[in-house]
């Protein structure tokens, strides 16, 4: 999936942007999502976003704080 265009325009060091990443690709493969489901993935990564402005930089607690607050 193409999550790089929505975390490229946010203020996130490379290594960053790498956990982020791993971190969404995690989350939509639990959920089952692909390219076709834009809007939850879209979703998905804004929660990404949002518990690495937080300043979450581990990419399994970053997953992990995802998909607790989807699910809740």
């Amino acid at each position: 999936m193409a999550v790089y265009r929505l975390f490229k325009n946010k203020a996130f060091e490379p290594e960053a942007i790498a956990a982020m990443t791993r971190a969404y690709t995690d989350v939509c493969r639990t959920l089952g999502l692909s390219d076709r489901d834009r809007p939850q993935a879209n979703a998905v990564a804004k929660k990404v976003i949002e518990f690495a402005q937080r300043g979450e930089r581990d990419p399994v607690r970053l997953r992990e704080h995802v998909l607790q607050a989807l699910r809740s």
